[in-house]
C-alpha cells in the first residue's frame, strides 16, 4: 500500500473491485465533460499533460480490472458531439482518436502488442512511420474526380461539422488535384493549425480591436475554422498538414511513407519532420530529437505519432472502438506549475456522489488560465494531505479538469488544519454516507436533494438523452423550483400547462410553441436514448446502445432487468453471479456489461420509486425497437460469438476484431444466447458447455467459410 502524503493516488494493484468500478465511473464522467469543453467549445480547462494523466489512470485500471471496463469508457469514445450552427456530415469511415504512450517502455510495449496480435516471428521487423503530433483541429477533406467537394471536423468521430466554406479559404488545401493515380473518391485527413507567428499577429489584432484574445494557437485555429462567417476565417492565417486517408475508391500506395509522398505530389503539405523508423529504438531517438527542438518549430506539437508503415498490416490490425491498433501517440510530459488552494468546494452530482474541487489562485498552465482543480474524493485529499492554504503543484492534460499533483510543504508549522470532508450534504443537509468499499461519499437525500433532482432532470433532457430543444438547464431549475416539473414524466405534462409557461418572464407565444413542439417530437424515442436518459450509474451512451441491441424492445429489457434483479437479490454471496439465475448470468455476459454494471442496473430496478418513474414515462411515450447492427448484410450480423482454444491461421484477438467488424457480438463465455462457439486447438470447458446447451460449435475452417475467408 502507498504511504500517506506520498503525493500519489492509491496504487491500481491495491484497488478493490468496488474502488476500481467507482473510479472508472468518475474518470468516464470527468473525461467526457472535458472532451465536450475541448471539442465543442474550443475551451479546454486543462493542458494535454493532465488530460493524459487521467486517461492513463483510466487505462491502467481497465488493464488491471478488465471485467469492469465500462461501455462508456473513454477508451471507446472519440471527441464530442457536434454543436449547433453548422450542418452535419456523416463520416463514411470513422475518424478515430489515438491511444497514448507516455514512456519509452509504452512504445516498446506497443510494438510488442502489434507483433503478438499479428503472430509475427522474432525475425520479422515492424517498420514504423513517425510523425509530429500537431496541436490543431482534425478535419476530413473529400475529393470526387479530383474536385474538393466538402470538408468536416472530426466531431464525435462518426459525425462532424460541415465547415466546407471555411476550409476553402485555407490556402494549403487544393481545390483540385490531378494525376493518373488520383482515386475517383478520396478523403484526405489532416490537422488545421495556426503557426506561432500567425497566432501572435492575430492576438495583436484582437487586442487592438478590443476583442477577445485566444489562449493558445490550437484554440485560435479551432475558433477560426468554426466561424459562421467564412470571410472571418479567410482573414486568419490557417495552415494544414495532411497525414492519412478516409474513404478511397482505390489505394495505390502500400505504406504510410509512400502515401505521404503521394500527398506531396498531389499538392498537400505534409510534415517535413516525419521519418521512417526501422524499429522502436529508432523511433524513440527521433522522439527525443524532435522534443529537444520543439520550442524552435514554427508550430505547436504535443508529441510524436508512430504508425505501422505497411498498409496491409494496418488492415489486419484493424481498430478497437475509438482507436486503431496500428498507431499510438507518444506524448510529451505535462507542464506543471505551482499555485495556492484558496478553498475547497464540494459538488453534488445526480447520483449523490460528492466531489471535492480545489478553488485555486488563478494561474496559467500551458497557455490556459486555471482556477479550479479536481480533488476526486476524500481519500485523494487524505492521501495527499491537501489543506486549504497549501501551495500545490497543478498540471493540465488536454481535455479535462486540472489536477493537483502534489503538495509543497516548506514550513509544516505554517499549514492550516487538516481538511475534514463533510458528513452531510452541502446542498440539502442530508447525511452523507460512504458504503464500505466505495470511494465516493454520497448524499442520502435522493430526490429531496435539489442538486440530485435538478441534475437528473438536466441529464434527462440533455443532447444525448431526450434532447428537448428549448429546455436547457436553467429552465429545468426554474420549472422545478416553481413546481412545474418534479419527475421526468412531468416534462410531457407541460403540454397541458402551456398557459402557465406563457405568463412566465422571458417566455412568449413563439418560444412556448417551440418548446411544446419539441416535447411532442420526443414522445417517440429510440430505446438506447431512453435507457441512457434514466441516468443509471455506469450506463452511458455506449452501454445503453449495447443493452438496446441485446434486448430489442423496452418491454423485453425491463422484464429482463426485473428478473435479473430478483435473481441477484437471491444470490447467497458476493462474487458468485453466474450460478444464481439465467437472466442475471446473461446480463453479466453481455459484451461490455460485466458484473459491476449489471449490479448497478439491478440496483436501479430494485428501487420501487424508479420503477414508478419508468412506468409513468411509458404512459406518455412510444419507445422504438432497437436498430439492427450496421453490418446487417453479414452472415453473422447480430449473432453472439465466443472464441476458445488456439487458432492456427490468425490470433484470437484478430479473429474477434474481424467478427465485430462484421456486426457480431463477441462474448466471453457460453450461454443459451450464444449462436456460435468457434473452437480452436485445446478447446476446454467452453466446448463442453456449448455441447450441453446445444450451441453450434464451428472449427476454425468452418468459421472462415461462414464469414467468407
Amino acid at each position: 500500500m502507498n504511504q500517506p502524503n506520498d503525493g500519489l493516488p492509491k496504487a491500481v494493484d491495491d484497488l478493490t473491485d468496488l474502488e476500481a468500478a467507482s473510479e472508472l465511473a468518475r474518470l468516464a464522467a470527468e473525461i467526457a465533460e472535458h472532451d465536450r469543453a475541448y471539442h465543442q467549445e474550443d475551451a479546454p480547462r486543462i493542458s494535454d499533460g493532465e488530460y493524459d494523466a487521467l486517461r492513463r489512470r483510466n487505462d491502467e485500471i481497465e488493464a488491471r480490472f478488465p471485467h469492469l471496463v465500462r461501455a462508456d469508457s473513454p477508451t471507446r469514445r472519440v471527441g464530442a458531439a457536434t454543436t449547433e450552427g453548422f450542418g452535419k456530415i456523416v463520416h463514411s469511415r470513422p475518424m478515430l482518436s489515438l491511444g497514448n504512450a507516455f514512456a519509452d517502455d509504452d512504445v516498446r510495449e506497443f510494438v510488442t502488442r502489434v507483433r503478438r496480435f499479428l503472430g509475427l516471428g522474432g525475425g520479422e521487423s515492424v517498420t514504423l512511420m513517425a510523425e509530429p503530433k500537431i496541436d490543431g483541429l482534425s478535419v476530413s477533406l473529400r475529393y470526387e474526380k479530383g474536385n474538393f467537394v466538402h470538408g468536416a471536423t472530426r466531431g464525435d468521430g462518426a459525425v462532424g461539422e460541415d465547415v466546407t466554406a471555411n476550409l476553402r479559404t485555407v490556402h494549403d488545401i487544393p481545390s483540385r488535384i490531378e494525376g493518373p493515380d488520383v482515386p475517383d473518391v478520396l478523403e484526405v485527413r489532416g490537422e488545421v493549425y495556426m503557426s506561432r507567428d500567425d497566432f501572435m499577429a492575430l492576438n495583436r489584432r484582437q487586442e487592438d480591436a478590443g476583442a477577445k484574445v485566444f489562449a493558445n494557437p490550437r484554440n485560435a485555429a479551432a475558433g477560426s475554422l468554426r466561424q459562421l462567417d467564412s470571410s472571418v476565417t479567410g482573414r486568419r492565417s490557417l495552415s494544414l498538414f495532411a497525414y492519412t486517408w478516409g474513404e478511397v475508391s482505390a489505394r495505390p500506395w502500400a505504406s504510410q511513407s509512400t502515401f505521404l509522398e503521394t500527398l506531396g505530389r498531389w499538392g498537400f503539405p505534409t510534415n517535413p519532420e516525419s521519418r521512417q523508423c526501422k524499429d522502436a529504438e529508432e523511433a524513440l531517438a527521433l522522439y527525443r530529437e524532435i522534443g529537444a527542438r520543439r520550442h524552435v518549430l514554427p508550430y505547436d506539437i504535443d508529441g510524436v505519432v508512430y504508425k505501422v508503415d505497411r498498409v496491409d498490416l494496418q488492415d489486419r490490425l484493424g481498430q478497437v472502438s475509438r482507436a486503431p491498433r496500428w498507431a499510438i501517440a507518444h506524448k510529451f510530459p505535462a507542464e506543471q506549475v505551482r499555485t495556492v488552494i484558496e478553498t475547497i468546494d464540494v459538488q453534488v452530482g445526480r447520483t449523490g456522489a460528492m466531489t471535492p474541487v480545489a478553488i485555486l489562485k488563478p494561474v496559467t498552465v500551458g497557455g490556459v488560465m486555471v482556477s479550479r482543480a479536481t480533488l476526486h474524493n476524500e481519500d485523494y485529499i487524505a492521501e495527499k494531505d491537501i489543506r486549504v492554504g497549501d501551495t500545490v503543484v497543478v498540471q493540465r492534460a488536454g481535455d479535462v479538469i486540472p489536477q493537483v499533483v502534489e503538495v509543497v510543504v516548506d514550513d509544516p508549522a505554517s499549514r492550516g488544519p487538516a481538511y475534514v470532508f463533510p458528513d452531510h450534504c452541502p446542498v440539502c443537509g442530508s447525511e452523507a454516507v460512504r458504503t464500505e468499499g466505495e470511494v465516493a461519499r454520497r448524499c442520502s437525500g435522493g430526490l429531496i436533494c435539489d442538486a440530485q433532482a435538478a441534475e437528473r432532470l438536466k441529464h434527462f433532457v440533455s443532447r444525448d438523452a431526450f434532447d428537448i430543444e428549448g429546455l436547457g438547464g436553467k429552465h429545468v431549475e426554474a420549472f422545478r423550483k416553481d413546481g412545474l416539473i418534479k419527475t421526468p414524466a412531468d416534462i410531457f405534462r407541460l403540454t397541458e400547462r402551456s398557459d402557465d409557461i406563457r405568463v412566465r418572464e422571458g417566455w412568449g407565444d413563439k418560444s412556448v410553441d417551440k418548446l411544446i413542439a419539441a416535447i411532442e417530437e420526443r414522445r417517440s424515442i429510440a430505446l438506447a436514448r431512453f435507457i441512457y436518459a434514466l441516468g443509471i450509474p455506469q450506463v452511458g451512451q455506449a452501454t445503453a446502445r449495447v443493452l438496446a441491441r441485446s434486448y430489442g424492445t423496452v418491454t423485453a429489457w425491463i422484464d429482463a432487468m426485473c428478473r435479473a434483479t430478483a435473481e441477484r437479490n437471491d444470490r447467497p454471496e458476493a462474487g458468485k453471479p453466474l450460478d444464481v439465475g439465467e437472466t442475471y448470468a446473461e446480463l453479466c455476459n453481455v459484451d461490455g456489461i460485466g458484473m459491476s454494471v449489471a449490479d448497478d442496473l439491478c440496483g436501479f430496478f430494485h428501487e420501487s420509486h424508479n420503477l414508478e418513474v419508468v412506468e409513468d414515462l411509458l404512459s406518455f411515450l412510444t419507445v422504438q425497437e432497437a436498430e439492427l447492427p450496421a453490418n446487417d448484410a453479414s452472415p453473422i450480423a447480430g449473432k453472439t460469438v465466443v472464441f476458445t482454444g488456439t487458432l492456427e491461421t490468425t490470433t484470437r484477438n484478430e479473429a474477434k476484431a474481424r467478427a465485430e467488424s462484421l456486426g457480431a457480438k463477441v462474448a466471453g463465455s457460453v450461454s443459451k444466447k450464444t449462436d456460435y462457439l468457434v473452437a480452436g486447438a485445446d478447446a476446454g470447458s467452453k466446448a463442453r458447455k456449448a455441447e450441453s446447451l446445444g450451441v453450434a460449435t464451428l472449427s476454425e475452417r468452418e468459421w472462415l467459410d461462414l464469414i467468407g475467408g
